[in-house]
This record gives C-alpha cells, structure tokens and sequence, in this order.
C-alpha cells in the first residue's frame, strides 16, 4: 500500500486529496473510489497507457485507489500524476521515502505526457496547507503555480521527469514566479467619445467609487462607449487583488495569454441571453459564473431589460453581499463577485422614445411594462442614473476632446487614496454604520438631503448610496467635509431614471 497527495477543485478553492493504493492477489483491475467523477473514473485507463507508454511494468493484480476525503466529490483530470506515482511506488517501482512532503498534479497522456489541468494556483495552496512544501505540475501550469507563496513548485513534461526526479537521477528546474506587468492605462481612451460630458463625469465618479452605474439613452447614443472605456480608468489592481482574480479565471480556465497573473481589471460582457446559471455559477461541478469573473472589474450588462426577470432580480443580493453562494445537494460553493456594475437600457423597446431622432412606434402601455422589467428594488441599487442625448452631426464631428483616460485615472487613483486612509478601498464599500463618521456632512448638506429624500421620496436605502456617491465627488475635489454642492451632485444622478 502507498499514500501521495493530489487535490481537486471545489468552486474556486483547491482541496488536498489523499490517494491510497492498494494492490491485492486478485484479479487484474482498478477501482477508483471516493466519489469520483466521470473524468476522475476515467482515471485508470490513462495511467495505465502512460506507465506502459515509459516502458514501466504495470502491475497485473487488483489495485483499488481510495480517494480521501470520501465524502467530496473529485472531479477533473488532475488526479492522474497522484494515482500513477502511487501505483508504482504500491508496486515496487519506487521507493516510498521520496514521497515525503511531496504532492502531484496533472493529467496524463497516453504517451506519458502531463498536461495542464485548471485552477493550478488553488491547487497548489491546497496542497501547500496539508503540510506538503514541494508540488510537481505540468510544465504549462509551473508560471502560474509558482505564484503561490511559499511553495517549492517544480515543474514537469511527462511522467518520465517525474519519476527520475523522485529516484534523484535528474532534478526538476524549480519554477519561478514571473515578473509583474506594469499598470498602465491600456484600452480605449475616454477623449474618443465626442460630446456626453455628463456621462464622462458620471464614468469618473463611478471609478473613483466604486458606484453602480445606469446608463440610458436611445442608440447610437455612445452608451456601450462610454461604458468600455471604465476599466482603463480604474486603479491598478494590487498583488492580493491580481491572486483573487487568478484563483477565479484559472478555476475557470480562462486566464489571460499574455501571462498567468492577471495584472488587469477584468471586463465582462454577458449577452442578454445568458442564463442565470452562467450569470451567477454553478454546474456540476460548481464553476464561477460572469459576474464572479467580473470580480474587481467592471460587469456591463447591455440591453439590461432583456435579461431575464430573474437573473435581474438575483443581482439585487448580489450588489449587497458583493458574493454569490451556490448551494447543491453534497456542496455548497462560495464565489466572490466584487464588481462595478455597469448597466445600459433604451428608453423604450424600439430605442427612440423622447430622442429627438425618430418617431417612437411604441405606445405608452409598451414604453410601461418595458420599463418594468427592471424592479423599483434593482433600480435602487444602482447609484447614479444618466440619460444620454443623440448627438447631433456637429457635436459628432468636433476633434478629440483633450481630456484623456491617463488624466481621469490620476484623479481616481487621488480619491481612492483619500478612500483608503479612512479604512476602505473604496467608497461604495462603506458600511451603515461608519457611514457618518465617514461623510462628513455639513449642516448644508444634510438640510439638503432632508428636502430631496422628501421630494424625491427616496428610501433609506437610497439616501445611504446618496451620501457615498457625495463622499465621492468630495474625494475628487480633495474637500475632507461633503458640502451642500457635492450632495446637490450626487442627488442629480438620482433624478434621471
């Protein structure tokens, strides 16, 4: 009998899988159990194609393969380097003491290859937290594993490196982190949009913040423009950031080309056809739906009314919690979802009502239940409301404008410091309860507050996203107190919807 460590994948989070190999005076076969997956089954036939393919003996008894712990469900192909070492280690092949405070990922080829297996990085951590300090991994994921702290990562080509490894008849290269990218601003710059500096000081305010953003307009208004140039106005995400959002798109698969640490804000775009599952997470198993692979960036939700009601209604949670459980029968996943959102409507269903542009073919019935597709809740979850007008030709065919992404990103990087130094990263982030020590709000502002809460009927939890959106405008103008003039801002984005 032989023990190796491997881990699996549980939603976002690695978890160390003990195998245990036995092999008995029995008839030739192998059994794998331990709740493994179809993929996990499959197991058997490949590592035996691989040890057969290196020119090793492959044992011609019974070998059962215990996965521990028998209760979690293992998927993926990553259990197949543990099971082969542990096979032949079970079989004579190897000795045992090498073993020791070492742990094995990858899938096998046929012909003795590893390939990559995804969510490296968390594996890794599991299996750095079960006591074992040297991992061997695929050669594709050695970048990316190496980013966990901490951890002799090695990496290997085929099952043949391995095992002259652990026999010490050749050393695996250890792997090294790789260098980090620079933050620069990257993306389409903000002076392309012509005209809509309402919306451009709305795209500011909202990077500064960290606030919900509704952009409404009939086309052509520049709503998706403006909406993909805010990534590039964001700060530059830190290290501890940069391993959030790997964790996340390598359990995915979906980590960027350029390198595996994701240096920059993640942009998603769902269609409006996205299902709630593919919004939220889940599957089986569970994997990070888009608006967890938005997390620290920017989720853009075009034609928000045509997604479905209840999708909608599951981001009201969402934007509370800024995380997403998922609940199964044998497992309950937890992904994180801190993200801006970003959400552009039409007026109406056919887009001209009030555009100055066409004539409306929609009846006041259709403009109605076209806007009650988004709940009154929803709506008062999201911060700032800005119609945008059709520009005319004129306005159109102005030159650039001077103000750049660069310039609009060093005042938001400004403010997010001011944000900072008052214990949050930024200001949509502030709690009720650290609401008022936080604000600041004058006398002014406050009587000022009082009088729209009343107007506007606005509830209480639409006066608390007023008075941060003022925090930030505060920020912006490097006032430590939030005056009647902030707040007279922050109510204006209020008034639109």
């Amino acid at each position: 009998m032989c023990r190796t460590l491997g881990a699996s994948l549980a939603g976002i989070e690695g978890v160390a899988v003990e195998v245990e190999v036995r092999i008995s005076s029995l008839l030739p076969r192998v059994d794998i159990v331990g709740l493994p997956e179809a993929a996990v089954r499959e197991a058997g036939a490949r590592v035996r194609g691989a040890i057969a393919a290196i020119g090793r003996p492959f044992p011609d008894r019974r070998i059962t393969v215990n996965l521990a712990p028998a209760g979690l469900r293992k998927s993926g192909a990553g259990l197949d380097l543990p099971i082969a070492v542990g096979i032949l280690a079970a079989a004579g092949v190897l000795e045992r003491e090498p073993l020791e405070g070492r742990a094995f990922l990858g899938e096998l080829a046929l012909d003795g290859r590893l390939r990559p297996v995804q969510g490296s990085l968390a594996l890794v951590l599991a299996c750095r937290d079960a006591g074992h300090p040297q991992v061997i991994v695929p050669t594709a994921n050695a970048a990316e594993a190496a980013l966990a702290p901490n951890v002799d990562v090695r990496g290997a080509p085929d099952l043949e490196a391995v095992l002259e490894h652990l026999t010490g008849a050749s050393t695996l290269p250890r792997a090294e982190a790789p260098p980090l990218i620079d933050g620069a601003v990257t993306g389409p710059c903000l002076s392309d949009v012509r005209g809509q500096e309402r919306g451009k000081r709305a795209l500011e305010i909202t990077a500064a913040g960290g606030h919900a953003l509704l952009l409404q307009g009939p086309p052509g208004a520049g709503k998706t423009m403006l909406a993909r140039r805010l990534a590039p106005l964001l700060p530059p995400l830190s290290f501890d950031e940069a391993l959030e959002v790997t964790l996340i798109h390598g359990a995915a698969g979906r980590l960027p080309r350029e390198g595996p640490l994701a240096m920059r804000r993640p942009f998603r775009a769902p269609h409006h056809t996205a299902s709630l599952a593919g919004l939220l997470g889940g599957g089986s198993p569970p994997r990070p739906g888009e608006i967890s692979l938005a997390h620290r960036g920017v989720l853009f939700l075009d034609e928000f009314p045509e997604f479905e009601r209840r999708s909608l209604e599951a981001l009201r949670q969402v934007l509370e919690d800024r995380r997403v459980r998922i609940s199964r029968a044998r497992l309950s996943c937890e992904f994180p979802a801190d993200f801006i959102l970003v959400a552009a409507s039409n007026p109406c269903q056919c887009g001209w009502y009030r555009s100055g542009k066409r004539d409306c073919r929609c009846d006041e019935a259709a403009i109605a239940r076209y806007r009650r597709r988004i709940s009154g809740p929803l709506l008062d979850r999201i911060d700032l409301h800005v119609q945008l007008s059709a520009l005319s030709w004129r306005e159109l065919d102005q030159p650039a404008g001077a103000i750049t992404s660069h310039d609009v990103r060093d005042r938001v990087v400004a403010a997010r410091t001011h944000q900072q130094r008052r214990g949050v990263r930024a200001n949509a982030e502030i709690s009720d309860a650290a609401l008022d020590a936080s604000v600041r709000a004058t006398i002014e502002a406050r009587r000022l507050l009082g009088r729209a809460v009343d107007r506007l009927q606005l509830s209480a939890r639409a006066a608390r996203r007023v008075l941060r959106v003022a925090r930030t405008v505060a920020d912006l103008e490097g006032e430590d107190r939030v005056g009647a003039s902030a707040l007279a801002e922050a109510l204006s984005y209020r008034n639109e919807s």
